[in-house]
Protein backbone atom coordinates (compact mmCIF):
# COMPACT_ATOMS: atom_id res chain seq x y z
CA UNK A 1 0.00 0.00 0.00
CA UNK A 2 1.15 3.50 -0.90
CA UNK A 3 0.62 6.06 2.03
CA UNK A 4 -0.46 9.64 1.49
CA UNK A 5 2.73 11.44 3.39
CA UNK A 6 1.92 15.28 2.28
CA UNK A 7 -0.47 17.51 3.68
CA UNK A 8 -1.84 19.37 0.98
CA UNK A 9 -2.54 16.14 -1.02
CA UNK A 10 -4.64 14.88 1.64
CA UNK A 11 -6.37 18.13 1.37
CA UNK A 12 -6.68 18.01 -2.32
CA UNK A 13 -8.38 14.33 -2.36
CA UNK A 14 -10.60 14.69 0.23
CA UNK A 15 -12.14 18.42 -1.26
CA UNK A 16 -12.48 16.60 -4.46
CA UNK A 17 -15.07 14.21 -2.52
CA UNK A 18 -16.61 17.07 -0.96
CA UNK A 19 -16.82 18.98 -4.17
CA UNK A 20 -17.58 16.69 -6.49
CA UNK A 21 -18.99 13.65 -4.93
CA UNK A 22 -20.76 15.80 -2.13
CA UNK A 23 -19.02 13.31 0.74
CA UNK A 24 -19.39 14.96 4.19
CA UNK A 25 -15.99 16.48 5.33
CA UNK A 26 -15.43 14.47 7.93
CA UNK A 27 -16.05 11.45 6.21
CA UNK A 28 -13.34 12.47 3.13
CA UNK A 29 -10.98 13.26 5.93
CA UNK A 30 -10.82 10.57 7.82
CA UNK A 31 -11.25 8.41 4.29
CA UNK A 32 -7.70 9.56 3.60
CA UNK A 33 -6.33 9.95 6.62
CA UNK A 34 -6.53 6.01 6.79
CA UNK A 35 -4.31 6.38 3.47
CA UNK A 36 -1.82 8.52 5.39
CA UNK A 37 1.61 8.34 7.37
CA UNK A 38 2.10 11.86 8.87
CA UNK A 39 3.30 13.81 11.72
CA UNK A 40 0.81 15.00 14.20
CA UNK A 41 1.34 18.49 12.61
CA UNK A 42 0.80 17.47 9.15
CA UNK A 43 -2.41 15.79 10.45
CA UNK A 44 -3.06 19.30 11.84
CA UNK A 45 -2.51 21.30 8.66
CA UNK A 46 -4.93 18.73 6.77
CA UNK A 47 -7.55 18.99 9.25
CA UNK A 48 -6.94 22.79 9.21
CA UNK A 49 -7.22 22.73 5.28
CA UNK A 50 -9.73 20.95 4.63
CA UNK A 51 -11.94 22.05 6.87
CA UNK A 52 -10.92 25.99 6.55
CA UNK A 53 -11.76 25.47 2.99
CA UNK A 54 -14.64 23.77 3.11
CA UNK A 55 -15.95 26.87 5.15
CA UNK A 56 -14.72 29.34 3.39
CA UNK A 57 -15.14 28.66 -0.23
CA UNK A 58 -17.08 31.45 -0.72
CA UNK A 59 -14.54 33.89 -0.10
CA UNK A 60 -12.06 31.67 -1.44
CA UNK A 61 -14.10 31.67 -5.26
CA UNK A 62 -15.26 35.56 -4.76
CA UNK A 63 -11.03 35.73 -4.66
CA UNK A 64 -10.59 34.03 -7.81
CA UNK A 65 -13.58 36.03 -9.29
CA UNK A 66 -11.17 38.87 -8.77
CA UNK A 67 -7.71 37.75 -9.69
CA UNK A 68 -8.51 35.22 -12.56
CA UNK A 69 -9.71 36.04 -16.36
CA UNK A 70 -12.22 33.27 -15.47
CA UNK A 71 -15.04 32.98 -12.45
CA UNK A 72 -14.06 30.35 -10.03
CA UNK A 73 -16.84 28.33 -11.48
CA UNK A 74 -15.76 28.27 -14.85
CA UNK A 75 -12.30 26.79 -14.01
CA UNK A 76 -11.29 23.32 -13.62
CA UNK A 77 -12.16 21.38 -10.69
CA UNK A 78 -8.65 20.38 -10.10
CA UNK A 79 -7.31 24.55 -10.76
CA UNK A 80 -10.30 25.75 -8.01
CA UNK A 81 -9.32 23.29 -5.60
CA UNK A 82 -5.75 23.84 -5.80
CA UNK A 83 -6.46 27.51 -6.12
CA UNK A 84 -8.75 27.48 -3.19
CA UNK A 85 -5.59 25.68 -1.20
CA UNK A 86 -2.81 28.13 -2.42
CA UNK A 87 -5.46 31.12 -0.89
CA UNK A 88 -6.33 29.76 2.15
CA UNK A 89 -2.61 29.76 3.32
CA UNK A 90 -2.13 33.31 2.34
CA UNK A 91 -4.87 34.55 3.43
CA UNK A 92 -5.88 32.56 6.76
CA UNK A 93 -2.53 30.85 7.72
CA UNK A 94 0.26 33.38 9.14
CA UNK A 95 2.48 30.48 9.64
CA UNK A 96 2.67 29.25 6.29
CA UNK A 97 5.20 31.40 4.31
CA UNK A 98 4.11 33.17 1.39
CA UNK A 99 6.74 31.28 -0.82
CA UNK A 100 5.59 27.64 0.45
CA UNK A 101 2.49 28.69 -0.50
CA UNK A 102 2.69 29.55 -3.81
CA UNK A 103 5.38 26.72 -4.38
CA UNK A 104 3.70 23.90 -3.00
CA UNK A 105 0.25 24.85 -4.85
CA UNK A 106 2.50 24.86 -8.50
CA UNK A 107 3.73 21.68 -6.88
CA UNK A 108 -0.02 20.54 -6.34
CA UNK A 109 -1.10 21.33 -9.77
CA UNK A 110 2.08 19.31 -11.64
CA UNK A 111 1.37 16.18 -9.55
CA UNK A 112 -2.29 16.20 -10.09
CA UNK A 113 -1.82 16.30 -14.02
CA UNK A 114 -1.92 20.19 -14.33
CA UNK A 115 1.57 21.13 -15.40
CA UNK A 116 -0.07 23.29 -18.43
CA UNK A 117 -1.98 25.36 -16.02
CA UNK A 118 0.85 26.10 -12.83
CA UNK A 119 1.31 29.55 -14.79
CA UNK A 120 -2.17 30.26 -14.20
CA UNK A 121 -1.80 29.02 -10.28
CA UNK A 122 1.68 30.67 -9.87
CA UNK A 123 0.11 34.20 -11.61
CA UNK A 124 -3.09 34.31 -9.34
CA UNK A 125 -1.36 33.58 -5.95
CA UNK A 126 1.27 35.78 -6.85
CA UNK A 127 -1.49 38.38 -8.07
CA UNK A 128 -2.90 38.12 -4.58
CA UNK A 129 0.22 38.84 -3.03
CA UNK A 130 1.16 42.00 -5.01
CA UNK A 131 -2.51 43.85 -4.56
CA UNK A 132 -2.62 42.62 -0.49
CA UNK A 133 0.76 45.02 0.27
CA UNK A 134 -2.24 47.98 -0.37
CA UNK A 135 -5.30 46.52 -0.02
CA UNK A 136 -7.64 43.59 0.63
CA UNK A 137 -7.94 42.15 -2.44
CA UNK A 138 -11.58 40.99 -1.74
CA UNK A 139 -14.07 42.76 -3.70
CA UNK A 140 -17.40 43.29 -1.34
CA UNK A 141 -20.39 44.80 -2.65
CA UNK A 142 -22.01 47.26 -0.91
CA UNK A 143 -25.64 45.43 0.05
CA UNK A 144 -24.86 44.09 3.61
CA UNK A 145 -26.51 40.82 3.26
CA UNK A 146 -24.15 40.34 0.38
CA UNK A 147 -21.26 41.92 2.02
CA UNK A 148 -21.24 39.82 4.78
CA UNK A 149 -21.65 36.70 3.38
CA UNK A 150 -18.75 36.67 0.91
CA UNK A 151 -16.82 38.46 3.69
CA UNK A 152 -17.34 35.48 5.68
CA UNK A 153 -18.61 32.46 3.77
CA UNK A 154 -22.03 32.23 4.46
CA UNK A 155 -25.12 31.93 1.81
CA UNK A 156 -26.66 35.05 1.61
CA UNK A 157 -30.27 33.03 3.76
CA UNK A 158 -28.19 32.44 6.39
CA UNK A 159 -27.22 35.77 6.82
CA UNK A 160 -30.34 36.86 6.28
CA UNK A 161 -32.19 34.73 9.14
CA UNK A 162 -29.81 35.88 11.40
CA UNK A 163 -30.23 39.43 10.68
CA UNK A 164 -33.75 39.10 11.28
CA UNK A 165 -32.59 38.05 15.50
CA UNK A 166 -29.19 40.56 15.87
CA UNK A 167 -27.58 43.79 14.68
CA UNK A 168 -25.27 43.76 12.15
CA UNK A 169 -22.17 43.97 14.07
CA UNK A 170 -23.46 40.90 16.15
CA UNK A 171 -23.84 38.98 13.27
CA UNK A 172 -20.49 39.57 12.07
CA UNK A 173 -19.29 38.39 15.37
CA UNK A 174 -21.47 35.64 15.06
CA UNK A 175 -19.73 34.32 11.91
CA UNK A 176 -16.28 34.91 12.65
CA UNK A 177 -17.47 32.41 15.95
CA UNK A 178 -18.23 30.49 13.20
CA UNK A 179 -15.44 30.34 11.11
CA UNK A 180 -13.29 29.40 14.13
CA UNK A 181 -11.62 25.69 14.79
CA UNK A 182 -13.91 24.65 17.19
CA UNK A 183 -13.06 23.21 21.13
CA UNK A 184 -14.24 19.92 22.58
CA UNK A 185 -16.14 19.78 25.58
CA UNK A 186 -16.39 16.76 27.73
CA UNK A 187 -19.18 15.84 30.24
CA UNK A 188 -18.15 14.07 33.30
CA UNK A 189 -20.05 11.07 34.21
CA UNK A 190 -20.32 11.56 38.11
CA UNK A 191 -21.72 7.82 38.84
CA UNK A 192 -18.22 6.81 37.93
CA UNK A 193 -15.61 9.48 38.83
CA UNK A 194 -15.04 13.46 39.67
CA UNK A 195 -14.77 16.66 37.79
CA UNK A 196 -12.06 16.85 39.99
CA UNK A 197 -10.17 13.24 38.97
CA UNK A 198 -10.54 13.72 35.05
CA UNK A 199 -9.46 17.63 35.16
CA UNK A 200 -6.19 15.73 37.38
CA UNK A 201 -5.63 12.63 35.05
CA UNK A 202 -6.30 14.89 31.79
CA UNK A 203 -3.14 17.36 33.09
CA UNK A 204 -1.04 15.17 34.08
CA UNK A 205 -1.50 13.48 30.23
CA UNK A 206 -0.48 17.14 29.00
CA UNK A 207 -4.08 18.15 27.89
CA UNK A 208 -5.10 21.46 29.47
CA UNK A 209 -8.22 21.49 29.93
CA UNK A 210 -10.83 24.54 31.59
CA UNK A 211 -14.24 24.66 33.84
CA UNK A 212 -17.07 25.83 32.40
CA UNK A 213 -20.21 27.88 33.97
CA UNK A 214 -23.83 26.97 35.19
CA UNK A 215 -22.21 23.26 34.00
CA UNK A 216 -21.25 21.18 37.25
CA UNK A 217 -20.22 18.06 34.61
CA UNK A 218 -18.27 20.07 32.02
CA UNK A 219 -14.55 20.44 31.04
CA UNK A 220 -13.23 22.08 27.64
CA UNK A 221 -10.45 20.98 26.43
CA UNK A 222 -8.01 24.04 25.30
CA UNK A 223 -5.12 22.86 24.16
CA UNK A 224 -4.52 20.26 21.26
CA UNK A 225 -5.93 17.00 22.91
CA UNK A 226 -5.03 14.09 19.73
CA UNK A 227 -7.09 11.05 19.48
CA UNK A 228 -10.47 11.27 21.67
CA UNK A 229 -10.28 7.57 22.51
CA UNK A 230 -6.72 7.81 24.11
CA UNK A 231 -7.10 9.95 26.38
CA UNK A 232 -7.47 9.42 30.09
CA UNK A 233 -10.54 8.16 31.68
CA UNK A 234 -12.52 7.50 27.82
CA UNK A 235 -12.37 3.48 28.59
CA UNK A 236 -13.30 3.42 31.55
CA UNK A 237 -16.71 5.24 31.23
CA UNK A 238 -14.91 8.32 32.90
CA UNK A 239 -16.97 10.94 30.41
CA UNK A 240 -18.48 11.45 26.85
CA UNK A 241 -17.51 14.59 24.46
CA UNK A 242 -20.78 17.01 24.48
CA UNK A 243 -20.93 20.32 23.92
CA UNK A 244 -21.82 22.74 27.12
CA UNK A 245 -25.08 23.87 25.26
CA UNK A 246 -26.09 20.39 25.09
CA UNK A 247 -25.18 19.44 28.47
CA UNK A 248 -27.80 22.33 29.29
CA UNK A 249 -30.60 20.93 27.55
CA UNK A 250 -30.72 17.90 30.13
CA UNK A 251 -30.32 20.13 32.96
CA UNK A 252 -33.42 22.26 32.20
CA UNK A 253 -35.34 18.93 32.05
CA UNK A 254 -33.89 18.04 35.39
CA UNK A 255 -35.22 14.19 35.58
CA UNK A 256 -35.46 12.98 39.00
CA UNK A 257 -34.10 9.31 40.35
CA UNK A 258 -37.20 7.25 40.13
CA UNK A 259 -39.24 8.79 37.22
CA UNK A 260 -40.11 7.83 34.09
CA UNK A 261 -38.22 9.77 31.29
CA UNK A 262 -38.64 9.16 27.31
CA UNK A 263 -36.36 10.83 24.85
CA UNK A 264 -38.48 11.07 21.71
CA UNK A 265 -34.98 11.68 19.10
CA UNK A 266 -32.30 10.27 21.26
CA UNK A 267 -29.28 9.15 19.21
CA UNK A 268 -26.29 8.99 19.59
CA UNK A 269 -26.93 9.37 23.01
CA UNK A 270 -25.41 12.27 24.63
CA UNK A 271 -28.62 13.71 26.33
CA UNK A 272 -30.16 10.22 27.04
CA UNK A 273 -26.99 9.40 28.80
CA UNK A 274 -26.78 12.32 30.51
CA UNK A 275 -30.68 11.83 32.09
CA UNK A 276 -29.32 8.78 32.81
CA UNK A 277 -26.83 10.07 35.11
CA UNK A 278 -28.44 12.88 36.68
CA UNK A 279 -31.26 10.17 38.17
CA UNK A 280 -28.28 8.08 39.41
CA UNK A 281 -29.16 5.87 36.80
CA UNK A 282 -32.57 5.19 38.64
CA UNK A 283 -35.82 4.68 37.07
CA UNK A 284 -36.59 4.25 33.44
CA UNK A 285 -35.41 6.11 30.44
CA UNK A 286 -37.04 5.18 27.04
CA UNK A 287 -34.18 6.45 24.23
CA UNK A 288 -37.02 6.51 21.02
CA UNK A 289 -35.03 6.92 17.47
CA UNK A 290 -36.47 5.70 13.91
CA UNK A 291 -32.88 4.59 13.10
CA UNK A 292 -31.53 1.70 14.99
CA UNK A 293 -28.36 1.77 13.59
CA UNK A 294 -27.91 5.24 15.36
CA UNK A 295 -29.71 3.67 18.70
CA UNK A 296 -27.00 0.99 18.93
CA UNK A 297 -24.80 4.05 19.89
CA UNK A 298 -26.87 4.89 22.42
CA UNK A 299 -26.42 1.39 23.55
CA UNK A 300 -23.04 1.27 23.22
CA UNK A 301 -22.53 5.02 24.74
CA UNK A 302 -24.80 3.46 28.24
CA UNK A 303 -22.32 0.72 28.33
CA UNK A 304 -19.09 2.24 28.11
CA UNK A 305 -20.74 4.92 30.96
CA UNK A 306 -22.13 1.46 32.63
CA UNK A 307 -25.84 2.68 32.76
CA UNK A 308 -28.79 0.10 33.28
CA UNK A 309 -31.42 2.53 33.14
CA UNK A 310 -31.82 3.00 29.56
CA UNK A 311 -34.21 1.37 27.16
CA UNK A 312 -34.49 1.92 23.42
CA UNK A 313 -36.93 1.67 21.05
CA UNK A 314 -36.36 1.96 17.37
CA UNK A 315 -39.80 3.75 15.87
CA UNK A 316 -41.05 7.22 14.24
CA UNK A 317 -41.90 9.37 17.15
CA UNK A 318 -44.71 10.33 15.13
CA UNK A 319 -46.19 6.87 15.13
CA UNK A 320 -45.78 5.60 18.77
CA UNK A 321 -48.97 5.48 20.40
CA UNK A 322 -48.10 3.72 23.34
CA UNK A 323 -46.48 6.19 25.45
CA UNK A 324 -49.72 8.47 26.04
CA UNK A 325 -49.62 9.65 29.18
CA UNK A 326 -47.09 7.37 30.58
CA UNK A 327 -43.82 10.08 30.89
CA UNK A 328 -42.91 11.95 34.08
CA UNK A 329 -40.76 14.02 31.40
CA UNK A 330 -40.16 13.91 27.66
CA UNK A 331 -37.26 15.17 25.72
CA UNK A 332 -37.71 16.56 22.25
CA UNK A 333 -34.27 17.34 20.92
CA UNK A 334 -35.99 18.18 17.37
CA UNK A 335 -34.47 17.47 14.23
CA UNK A 336 -33.33 20.66 12.64
CA UNK A 337 -31.13 22.77 10.70
CA UNK A 338 -28.08 22.54 12.50
CA UNK A 339 -27.36 26.29 12.60
CA UNK A 340 -25.65 26.59 15.78
CA UNK A 341 -23.37 24.35 14.94
CA UNK A 342 -21.45 25.38 11.61
CA UNK A 343 -18.42 25.26 13.16
CA UNK A 344 -17.85 21.79 14.02
CA UNK A 345 -20.51 20.61 10.55
CA UNK A 346 -18.77 23.01 8.14
CA UNK A 347 -20.77 21.00 5.18
CA UNK A 348 -24.32 22.33 6.94
CA UNK A 349 -23.90 25.78 5.45
CA UNK A 350 -24.15 24.61 1.99
CA UNK A 351 -26.31 22.16 2.10
CA UNK A 352 -29.33 23.06 3.81
CA UNK A 353 -32.25 25.25 1.70
CA UNK A 354 -35.34 27.48 2.97
CA UNK A 355 -37.50 24.94 1.41
CA UNK A 356 -35.37 21.94 3.53
CA UNK A 357 -36.13 24.66 6.72
CA UNK A 358 -39.65 24.86 5.61
CA UNK A 359 -40.02 21.07 5.79
CA UNK A 360 -38.68 20.73 8.96
CA UNK A 361 -40.60 23.46 11.10
CA UNK A 362 -43.55 21.51 9.69
CA UNK A 363 -41.86 18.26 11.28
CA UNK A 364 -40.99 19.74 14.59
CA UNK A 365 -44.24 21.24 14.73
CA UNK A 366 -45.83 17.78 14.43
CA UNK A 367 -43.36 15.77 16.25
CA UNK A 368 -43.82 18.56 19.43
CA UNK A 369 -47.97 17.91 18.93
CA UNK A 370 -47.15 14.09 18.90
CA UNK A 371 -44.52 14.03 22.09
CA UNK A 372 -46.35 16.02 24.30
CA UNK A 373 -49.54 13.31 24.24
CA UNK A 374 -46.37 11.22 26.11
CA UNK A 375 -46.76 13.62 29.45
CA UNK A 376 -48.67 12.45 32.44
CA UNK A 377 -50.56 15.81 33.72
CA UNK A 378 -48.04 18.43 35.51
CA UNK A 379 -45.51 16.60 33.67
CA UNK A 380 -42.45 18.21 31.87
CA UNK A 381 -41.64 18.54 28.23
CA UNK A 382 -38.69 20.14 26.71
CA UNK A 383 -37.94 21.16 23.40
CA UNK A 384 -34.54 21.91 21.92
CA UNK A 385 -32.76 22.42 18.77
CA UNK A 386 -29.17 23.58 17.89
CA UNK A 387 -30.51 26.04 15.45
CA UNK A 388 -30.89 30.07 15.55
CA UNK A 389 -33.64 29.89 13.34
CA UNK A 390 -37.04 31.61 14.16
CA UNK A 391 -39.32 29.63 11.97
CA UNK A 392 -38.04 26.32 13.66
CA UNK A 393 -37.80 27.62 17.13
CA UNK A 394 -40.00 30.66 18.71
CA UNK A 395 -42.88 30.00 15.80
CA UNK A 396 -42.65 25.91 16.89
CA UNK A 397 -43.48 26.94 20.33
CA UNK A 398 -45.47 29.90 19.52
CA UNK A 399 -47.94 27.74 17.32
CA UNK A 400 -48.07 25.05 19.83
CA UNK A 401 -49.45 26.80 22.73
CA UNK A 402 -51.81 28.75 20.95
CA UNK A 403 -53.38 25.38 20.00
CA UNK A 404 -52.50 23.89 23.51
CA UNK A 405 -53.84 26.68 26.80
CA UNK A 406 -53.35 23.86 29.06
CA UNK A 407 -49.47 23.89 28.66
CA UNK A 408 -47.26 26.94 29.69
CA UNK A 409 -43.89 27.53 29.97
CA UNK A 410 -41.86 26.98 32.98
CA UNK A 411 -38.52 28.31 34.07
CA UNK A 412 -36.97 26.18 36.96
CA UNK A 413 -35.35 28.84 39.64
CA UNK A 414 -31.63 27.14 38.77
CA UNK A 415 -31.76 29.48 35.76
CA UNK A 416 -33.84 32.53 37.19
CA UNK A 417 -31.48 35.26 36.02
CA UNK A 418 -28.76 33.47 33.55
CA UNK A 419 -28.36 36.01 30.92
CA UNK A 420 -29.23 33.50 27.95
CA UNK A 421 -33.21 33.55 29.40
CA UNK A 422 -35.35 36.07 27.32
CA UNK A 423 -38.26 37.30 28.86
CA UNK A 424 -40.55 34.71 27.14
CA UNK A 425 -38.62 32.21 29.37
CA UNK A 426 -37.21 30.16 26.70
CA UNK A 427 -33.50 30.14 26.36
CA UNK A 428 -31.45 31.17 23.60
CA UNK A 429 -27.58 30.81 23.11
CA UNK A 430 -25.95 32.90 20.46
CA UNK A 431 -22.81 31.72 20.14
CA UNK A 432 -20.81 34.90 19.85
CA UNK A 433 -22.34 35.89 23.67
CA UNK A 434 -21.85 32.67 25.32
CA UNK A 435 -19.17 30.65 23.45
CA UNK A 436 -20.71 27.62 22.98
CA UNK A 437 -23.26 25.51 20.07
CA UNK A 438 -26.17 27.86 19.34
CA UNK A 439 -29.13 26.47 20.69
CA UNK A 440 -32.82 26.85 21.42
CA UNK A 441 -34.16 25.44 24.60
CA UNK A 442 -37.56 25.94 26.02
CA UNK A 443 -39.25 24.00 29.13
CA UNK A 444 -43.08 23.24 29.39
CA UNK A 445 -45.44 21.87 31.98
CA UNK A 446 -48.46 20.59 31.38
CA UNK A 447 -51.76 21.61 33.62
CA UNK A 448 -54.11 19.39 34.77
Amino acid sequence: MIYLTNPRQLAFLALQDVYQKKAYTDIALDRFLRQAKLNKADKGLACELLYGIVRRQRTLDALIDALGKKKAHQQPPKLRIILHIGLYQLRYLSQIPDSAAVNTSVELGKKNGLSKLTGVINGILREYLRISLNKDPLVLPVNPVQRLGILHSFPDWIIQTWLEQLEKPEVDRLCNWFNQTPSIDLRVNILKTSVEEVETALSKAGVSVSRLPYLPQALRLTGGAGAIQKLPGYQEGWWIVQDSSAQLVTHLLDPQPGEIVIDACAAPGGKTTHIAELMQDSGTIIACDRDGKRLKKVQANAQRLGLRSIQTCVGDSLQLEQFREKGDRVLLDAPCSGLGTLHKRPDIRWRQTPDKIEELSRLQTDLLKQVATWVKPQGILVYATCTLNLLENEKVIKSFLSTHPHWSIEIPPSFNGLHFVTAEGWLKIFPQRHNMDGFFLVRLKKQE
